[in-house]
């Protein structure tokens, strides 16, 4: 079998986390093509752990102009939205229909069939969401589901419609959208697209394994959550967002909880020129039980 590879070019938004580095670790494994966004004071340690082709460094104009959506301006960090803005620019100047964006925090990818998972080691992971988004002419953004989210004694449908796509982000680059937020930028993306007639799929086939942001140092866990918790950016989303969102005490902590029910109506429109093939096509991937962790 040829060797299958992302379609899209895939990014990856990183800061302070060199030395654990989960997604471009994982990436690495399965032999997928990606490229790592850093800042300047960063660059060094990356290059020491990854090719130097891959990484880009953020330009600072990007942080200089970013709508944070409050009045502390560059008092703190602006989060990883500015990083994921380039990243938007970065592939629509290569000439790309779409991206991927991830964090910087996901340990591995994995698949969901039958109610059993199967951690993924081959490239041709993202190209099975890639073409199904490509079928139809309204997709703005779709991903993985959290590992963490999906049971195995449940009964899921393949993919769930209009809800929020966080941390592995496949993205149309032409819709007419970009990041804001100091916090909850994928709640708040998802929502705008939405609110405008978009369809966002997330894939229950398809699974990130992610750790949690507060177990790692650097990224939002330095800038933000070690210093003041999670009211500010739950105060955030609903600001943004009053209509559908509201705060919520649950786990032992601030949370925020967002109403998706308005968005059933968003409905798939499929491209008039799309014919879909009735068979199964595995994209080369095969099952094969090769420890404990991959067969359970």
């Amino acid at each position: 079998m040829p060797i299958i590879k992302p379609r899209y070019p895939l990014y990856i938004v990183s800061r302070h986390r060199a030395e654990t580095r989960y997604t471009s670790k994982a990436l690495e494994w399965m032999g997928v093509p990606y490229r790592i966004i850093v800042e300047q004071d960063d660059y060094k340690a990356y290059t020491a752990v990854i090719d130097a082709e891959k990484v880009l460094i953020l330009p600072t104009r990007y942080q200089k102009n970013y709508d944070v959506c409050d009045d502390l301006g560059r008092t703190k960090s602006t989060g990883p939205g500015a990083a994921r803005n380039f990243a938007w620019d970065h592939a629509a100047g290569l000439g790309a229909a779409r991206h991927w964006v991830m964090d910087d925090n996901i340990r591995d990818f994995w698949r969901f069939n039958r109610n059993r998972f199967a951690k993924v080691s081959s490239s041709a992971f993202f190209q099975p969401m890639e073409d199904f988004c490509d079928r139809y002419e309204n997709v703005a953004m779709a991903g993985p589901q959290y590992f963490m989210f999906v049971e195995r004694r449940k009964v899921y449908k393949p993919f769930a419609l209009n809800t929020r796509i966080y941390s592995c982000n496949l993205i149309q680059n032409n819709v007419p959208y970009r990041w804001r937020g100091r916090y909850n930028e994928d709640t708040d993306l998802s929502l705008r697209m939405l609110k405008d007639g978009w369809c966002t799929v997330q894939f229950n086939a398809f699974l990130q394994y992610k750790v949690e942001t507060s177990r790692l140092k650097g990224g939002n866990t330095e800038a933000f959550y070690n210093k003041e918790g999670t009211l500010p950016k739950s105060a955030m989303q609903v600001k943004l967002h009053p209509d559908v969102s509201h705060i919520v005490y649950k786990f032992g902590r601030i949370h925020h909880s967002v109403d998706y029910r308005p968005y059933r109506k968003n409905v798939l429109r499929r491209r008039s020129s799309v014919v879909i093939d009735s068979g199964v096509n595995e994209y080369g991937m095969v099952l094969q039980k090769t420890s404990k962790e991959a067969s359970t």
